[in-house]
């Protein structure tokens, strides 16, 4: 693939269109093996879920080599619009970052986003300088209001968090794509294997964010290197634009100009 065709959000360029995150894993050892096999230039973290303030302790964070990936805090476990602004703060003071995946939770057992929410919290944060990544439903209409509210990518779900269904609707997904063009699309959450990592990528989303598939797999670091594949044959097969579909057969070797 070219070098040049690089994922750029908020003006800052990344080689990989693949972002990684940090919890469930067998062991902080199986995490950075992940990290290393998948190629992922970004690594999310649970702000609420791991120690960032006293660092005479030891911590998730002494596990991610920040000089190799950069840090993309999130708001996870955060159910209105208030909570996720504190935490956002919080993540920037202590870990030095503007960058925030914003996410405001609506319903605890499905953990779909409180769309509303997130806007307000958008908004609110953007005005004040931070990168705002927000994680919503499939929605034309709300990434058009998170965009107007200042997000500088939208990531909408696949399927539910940590369900490993893949994609569910193909038809928003592809509305998604050919109408959101201002920032870029991440397909986030519900990801289960690499196949549903080319497909997401076939439809041509500029990135994919996951988690459990690679974190549950009963070889994490094999499954981090096909996320990692993944990726770039999605892209690829993206780039040079898929054959039409055809209701009937089409020969691969024409007839015609044969001798008879």
């Amino acid at each position: 693939m070219s070098n040049s065709d690089k994922l750029v959000i908020a003006g800052r360029e990344f080689k990989s269109r693949l972002m990684i995150g940090t919890g469930k894993y067998p062991s902080n050892e199986a995490m950075v093996e992940a990290h290393e096999r998948s190629g992922a230039e970004i690594v999310t973290v649970a702000v609420r879920r791991v120690n960032i303030t006293d660092r005479n302790k030891e911590s998730l964070l002494d596990h991610i080599d920040l000089k190799k990936y950069m840090l993309l805090p999130n708001t996870a476990a955060c159910y209105t619009a208030d909570d996720a602004i504190r935490t956002a703060h919080l993540a920037r003071e202590v870990l030095d970052t503007p960058w925030v995946k914003l996410e405001v939770i609506g319903d605890e057992k499905t953990l779909f986003p409180d769309n509303e929410g997130l806007i307000t919290a958008t908004r609110v944060l953007a005005k004040e300088g931070f990168i705002v990544l927000p994680y919503f439903n499939d929605d034309l209409v709300v990434a058009r209001k998170l965009i107007d509210a200042g997000a500088s990518a939208v990531m909408p779900l696949a399927a539910p968090i940590g369900s490993g269904l893949g994609i569910q609707n193909f038809t928003t997904m592809r509305i998604l794509r050919e109408m959101i063009t201002e920032v870029p699309v991440i397909v986030d959450a519900g990801v289960g294997t690499a196949s549903d990592v080319a497909v997401a990528m076939e439809l041509g989303m500029d990135a994919v964010l996951l988690n459990t598939a690679i974190a549950s797999a009963k070889d994490v670091g094999k499954m981090a290197e096909a996320m990692k594949l993944a990726i770039e044959a999605g892209r690829l097969a993206y780039l040079a634009g898929r054959m039409p579909r055809r209701l009937y057969a089409n020969a691969s070797s024409p007839l015609d100009g044969l001798i008879k």
